[in-house]
């Protein structure tokens, strides 16, 4: 395995668990997507048999990022805090909220680096994607905070009426400390997320409360939209990085 032949992962969430074609080799897929080599990692395991609590987030970012791989795209199931963020609608986040606790978030524990996630995905990477969308017509919003909850239970209508008072737009539970690993690695972390439900204590909706079957099928239904938007994505994207992702950890890491 050459690891110049994989600059691109894709991190598969909910629903997205392979790749059509590829080879495996130490959990990870090895394939194409569109005309360009991938690194393909599903994030709860080909089986979903991790719980977002268990996943193993710092050797998933560690794992591809020891192969070479320098842009990351994930995928993630996303609830709606908001009547006009509809299921079935493309979320291109580009702001979260931490509320999860306990988890390993810092590859960083023998020395002092302090890296800045103001704005934590990929700029560059969004704008590709905001394009592959519109090319493709999909009924989609170019920005979306996301508030990550540890799971794996879901929101009470008291904490979703917070949530959204705390000005996030979407809800779950995995991007959270999968984006702010991948900028200590320097990598560049582009989300697409699906929008598969309300949450609980949204205004105006009168749906019942949420459950995973809802979750599954939606994303499901959506699945072959968003292969074709991962497609255009990566067959846009260029070789060379033009965003300062690469430089993440140049003034963060104390003298």
């Amino acid at each position: 395995m050459s690891a110049n032949e994989y600059k691109i992962g894709v991190i598969g969430g909910t629903g997205m668990y392979k790749i059509q074609e590829g080879r495996d080799i130490d959990g990870l897929q090895l394939g194409r997507i569109g005309r360009k080599e991938v690194a393909f990692l599903p994030r709860h395991g080909r089986s979903h048999s991790m719980p977002p609590h268990m996943v193993p987030y710092k050797k998933n970012i560690e794992k591809l990022a020891n192969i070479g791989v320098e842009r990351i795209i994930s995928t993630t199931a996303v609830g709606s805090l908001r009547a006009d963020y509809k299921p079935g609608d493309f979320v291109i986040t580009d702001q979260f909220i931490n509320m999860t606790h306990g988890r390993d978030d810092t590859f960083f524990h023998d020395k002092v680096v302090h890296v800045s996630t103001a704005f934590p995905y990929c700029e560059e990477m969004r704008r590709i994607a905001v394009d592959s969308a519109k090319e493709l017509g999909y009924s989609f919003h170019g920005n979306g905070t996301v508030v990550v909850v540890n799971g794996p239970r879901f929101s009470t209508t008291a904490e979703s009426r917070v949530f959204r008072g705390m000005g996030a737009d979407i809800i779950n539970m995995t991007q959270y400390p999968e984006v702010a690993l991948a900028r200590e690695k320097a990598l560049c972390y582009l989300n697409i997320s699906v929008v598969t439900d309300y949450d609980s204590g949204v205004e105006g909706r009168e749906e019942g409360p949420v459950s995973y079957g809802d979750v599954e099928e939606t994303f499901a239904h959506n699945l072959d939209r968003m292969s074709k938007l991962l497609s255009e994505i990566i067959n846009r994207t260029d070789s060379r990085r033009g965003c300062g992702c690469a430089s993440a950890l140049d003034s963060a890491v104390k003298a």
